[in-house]
């Protein structure tokens, strides 16, 4: 989750993540030397006194500052097509999980455990733990095994909401009417935090998902206790 002064991305927890970070920085390092030439450029341009009162045009740097830039958009649309496309990519998925959104909640489904399904509220201010976390907690989280591929199924039955977890990598649009998928894989336990981002009405920003990371043992008893 986001914390004080964290200014970047939020650390990578999934091999997903992690290439959209990679990315990131790769397109913000190209940024930074194509800022810094143009300044340095117009720095010196105002500061110089030299003219040249025969130019009427220059083909070589017209053609140069024509073909390089075309290069350079080369060297980042490359990695993002083949990022999109890793996005897209459903590998064997070992659980589906159904995500319905509701004002001012989410639903969820365990398709492959007997239909294991319940809803999870935000906790309010007043009925908080002191170990949890405001306006980010909920009473009923989602518990997935870790190191294991995962398909997320996502609709919404009023209005437009967005599943977004941004930790893994996962922003996915619920539309009434119709049902969206996408994938991920936690590579490490603990808690993820996200909420949904989508301007759905007042009070859209306090939906907020919760997903606990354990490992596959515990997972079991979890939905053998929950069955029973």
């Amino acid at each position: 989750m986001a914390t004080w002064s964290n200014l970047g991305l939020q650390n990578s927890l999934s091999p997903l993540m992690e290439q959209l970070n990679f990315f990131h920085d790769h397109t913000i390092l190209i940024l930074i030397m194509i800022t810094t030439l143009i300044a340095y450029i117009m720095f010196m341009l105002f500061f110089n006194k030299f003219t040249n009162r025969y130019l009427l045009h220059g083909q070589i740097i017209e053609i140069i500052w024509t073909i390089l830039p075309a290069i350079i958009l080369m060297f980042i649309a490359l990695p993002s097509i083949r990022l999109l496309y890793l996005l897209d990519e459903i590998n064997s998925p070992l659980i589906t999980l159904k995500t319905i959104g509701h004002q001012w909640y989410w639903s969820y489904e365990y398709s492959n455990f007997l239909n294991l399904e319940f809803d999870s509220y935000m906790i309010p201010s007043n009925n908080l733990e002191m170990n949890s976390f405001r306006l980010l907690d909920v009473d009923n989280r989602i518990i997935l095994p870790y190191n294991n591929q995962i398909r997320v199924l996502v609709t919404a039955t009023d209005v437009l909401h967005s599943w977004t977890i941004p930790s893994l990598g996962v922003k996915i649009d619920a539309t009434p009417g119709r049902l969206n998928q996408t994938n991920f894989l936690m590579n490490q336990p603990g808690l993820f935090f996200g909420q949904c981002s989508e301007i759905c009405g007042a009070n859209h920003s306090f939906m907020p998902i919760v997903i606990e990371s354990i490992p596959m043992n515990f997972f079991i008893k979890w939905i053998s206790s929950s069955i029973n």
